[in-house]
């Protein structure tokens, strides 16, 4: 809802976190995409929550159509210990996919 916001928020960005909810994965599709075309490096937090269907993770990965290089954790937004995992997660994956382009420009 703030897509005219994105680029001005992901300018200078090291990576990002896509929160999906399960009851409404195809939200999720924007985002993903946008990091994607970008070759901003990102994770996608699935919320779990009560109420909310759980589902395994190679089926969200499937129902998203995310790269095996994405990460995917469960996650509670609600939860700080859990927020903090993510956040380390991205930027863990922000830092291999900086190598990874590093080593690639010099071969």
């Amino acid at each position: 809802r703030f897509w005219f916001m994105w680029d001005e928020l992901s300018e200078g960005a090291l990576g990002a976190v896509v929160l999906a909810d399960t009851r409404r994965l195809e939200d999720c599709f924007a985002a993903v995409d946008y990091f994607e075309r970008r070759s901003i490096p990102f994770l996608v937090g699935v919320n779990c929550f009560e109420g909310a269907p759980r589902y395994p993770v190679e089926d969200v990965r499937q129902a998203l159509d995310l790269d095996e290089g994405v990460p995917l954790l469960m996650c509670d937004a609600r939860d700080r210990e859990s927020v903090k995992e993510a956040l380390i997660g991205v930027v863990q994956h922000a830092m291999a996919y900086a190598a990874d382009r590093r080593q690639t420009v010099i071969t």
